[in-house]
């Protein structure tokens, strides 16, 4: 109905004035209707932010994963079939898809100042570095891939002979190695995005999926492989001056008993030499130890260490000089009998093996004869230990009513059969397992080089692999145990090395508990009825390394006086003990840091004893924060501030 303001509700467009000047009520309602268009506006806007710029990103990004695992999966399979033209040809269909990938999750990048979206940032990035470094580590293998058992054309490198794959192996090294230097620089650059990301913020479990333990074996593998290529770069850059090329090489293989561990690993029982020139290999001589301190007409007097903590010995003797738990320090010691030596070889370099690189290479490449006797990694229930390692023990040191000669000598042949094996097989059957497995007993110390060439020894020293007590201005431990007259029952004995690092009004306290425990029954040691002494009581000089400076404040445990004094740049604390079978130890050291090192910015590196297996474990605890708990295989290294 009409009226003299007009049409309809016509009121709704009046603002009359109430009392004092304020707007009517009608009004009021305008401005909210005002403000909730302004809203709707603002949240329309942030939907189509959200769409376009996190949305449809993630979608592109969900896309695009399965085209790049689908082509992983490709490559994987073109590897497996050892077709390397095939091979080139998935990898550029997976770099092809990758490049895809990367450029739609770039799109979430903007994101970055979220830590999930940063670690997903890096994680893209370092996959980008890595394929280039698969397409340089391609480009320089291609024109040599028969040599590592690939397909190409041409004939086949599985059909020569084990002396002509050797040869044509170091005579193409150098050419495979050209592009070692991009190659690392390309996965230092993957390695420095990886090692931002923190599997620390991330749950242990999704549902039924490990997620946190997942995210830190991607971290730990990537490091495997940046250490191969990056700190291995100066080492591998001069594989082929190692292997001959141009320039004959000689070198002492020095084999290590560690169940009967030393102070480098364990008792050196054998010794071989093998000269090397342009991948043609001639095994000089291998024989038993013994044979060598006998060719020395004349030992000196034993030093002080050996007449303290050995049995029975006055004499200074080569099976017994390797002392030092530091190897170059030991092969002086060596080498001041070794030149005494009526057998003396001069040689380039020294490569200490232990049993268990023996046990790997069997299991690798099967049962292996030699003299008659059949090696086996198999387990023997009669030692609880690898057959290899029983049959060895029981030719070697069981005693006999006859003159055994050579006894160890049969190590130097079955290493020499084993290594015929590996260079007899066809590469792609073999060869990458025993690389992948060779290079994990270097890094574990179950093999150690040693160099007379400065520039190949600094090279060995730079990736670890020197058997060197490590320099640092941080924390550090080495606790290193060496059996004297303990049979082999460090086969036996089960280890924990416990490493506690608190806080206190003094500085920071350290305590290191190490417990020793033999659950096995004792050995025939009766040599009259040629018992085969194995496990028996371990005595064990004790010698625990730690950062120079540092003060003893307790030794709880050893039998003998406790000694304290400086040696390799490292305080030492040492002291002696016994483990008997069926029977258990434990030994407390408590001591103080120099105050040169700080807590707020605190780094402790566990450097492990060569020769140890899997029957040591280590737990590490910072802070009251326990960091790792599981088997000592190698060197720990960790940072916390506290």
């Amino acid at each position: 109905m009409d009226n003299d303001y007009g049409q309809g509700s016509g009121l709704a467009k009046i603002q009359p004035l109430q009392a004092g000047g304020r707007v009517a009520q009608p009004n009021i309602m305008g401005r909210r209707n005002k403000h909730f268009k302004q809203k709707l506006i603002a949240f329309a806007i942030g939907v189509l932010v959200v769409i376009f710029f996190i949305v449809i990103p993630i979608i592109r990004i969900r896309s695009s994963i399965k085209p790049v695992t689908d082509s992983a999966k490709a490559l994987k399979y073109a590897f497996s079939l050892n077709d390397m033209d095939l091979v080139e040809t998935k990898f550029a269909e997976f770099s092809k898809s990758y490049d895809s990938f990367e450029s739609s999750a770039k799109g979430v990048y903007w994101l970055s100042f979220i830590p999930y979206v940063s670690d997903f940032k890096n994680g893209v990035e370092a996959g980008h570095y890595s394929i280039k470094a698969g397409k340089d580590a391609i480009k320089a293998i291609a024109p040599y891939a028969d040599l590592i058992g690939f397909k190409k054309g041409g004939a086949s490198f599985s059909e020569k002979s084990a002396e002509d794959r050797l040869q044509t192996a170091v005579l193409t090294l150098d050419k495979v190695l050209g592009n070692i230097d991009t190659i690392s620089e390309n996965i230092k650059q993957a390695e420095t995005r990886i090692e931002k990301i923190d599997p620390n913020r991330y749950p242990q479990s999704f549902g039924k999926t490990k997620v946190r333990a997942n995210v830190q074996s991607i971290k730990d593998q990537f490091q495997g492989i940046s250490s191969l290529f990056v700190d291995a770069k100066p080492l591998l850059k001069q594989l082929p001056k190692i292997l001959g090329k141009d320039k004959e090489k000689t070198y002492l293989i020095l084999f290590q008993n560690n169940y009967e561990r030393r102070a480098t690993g364990g008792f050196l029982t054998s010794y071989a030499y093998f000269r090397i020139k342009n991948g043609k290999m001639d095994i000089e001589k291998s024989s038993d130890i013994y044979s060598l301190d006998e060719s020395i007409s004349s030992h000196p007097a034993a030093p002080a260490e050996i007449l303290t903590y050995h049995k029975g010995v006055t004499k200074f003797y080569v099976r017994d000089s390797n002392l030092s738990p530091d190897l170059p320090a030991s092969i002086k010691l060596f080498e001041s009998l070794y030149d005494r030596s009526g057998s003396k070889v001069d040689y380039d370099g020294v490569i200490m093996l232990d049993a268990k690189v023996l046990v790997d290479m069997l299991r690798i490449f099967g049962d292996t004869e030699v003299s008659g006797i059949t090696f086996s990694a198999n387990e023997d229930k009669r030692c609880d230990c690898p057959q290899v390692i029983y049959t060895l023990f029981d030719i070697v040191d069981r005693p006999v009513n006859y003159i055994k000669t050579d006894r160890k000598g049969i190590l130097g042949d079955l290493m020499f059969a084993l290594f015929n094996k590996a260079i007899g097989f066809s590469p792609s059957k073999y060869w990458g397992t025993l690389a992948q497995t060779m290079y994990g007993n270097l890094e574990q110390k179950h093999i150690m080089l040693n160099f007379k060439d400065p520039l190949l020894q600094k090279a060995a020293e730079q990736i670890n692999f020197a058997g060197r007590i490590r320099s640092t201005n941080s924390d550090y431990l080495h606790v290193n145990g060496v059996n004297f007259a303990g049979a082999k029952s460090n086969l036996y004995v089960d280890e924990t090395i416990e490493t506690k690092t608190t806080k206190g009004s003094s500085g920071i306290q350290r305590e290191v508990t190490i417990s020793y425990k033999n659950q096995y029954p004792q050995s025939d040691c009766n040599l009259e009825r040629g018992g085969l002494c194995l496990n028996a009581p371990l005595r064990n000089w004790l010698r625990v390394y730690v950062p120079e400076g540092s003060k003893l404040v307790k030794f709880v445990g050893s039998q003998k006086t406790v000694k304290t004094y400086d040696s390799l740049g490292k305080t030492v604390f040492e002291g002696f003990m016994t483990v008997n079978p069926m029977g258990s130890a434990k030994v407390a050291i408590t001591y103080t840091l120099p105050d040169s090192i700080k807590s707020n910015d605190y780094n402790l590196l566990v450097q492990k004893q060569a020769g140890n297996e899997d029957r040591q474990d280590v737990i590490i605890n910072i802070g009251g924060q326990k960091l790792y708990d599981g088997i000592f295989d190698k060197d720990k290294q960790y940072a916390k501030s506290f």
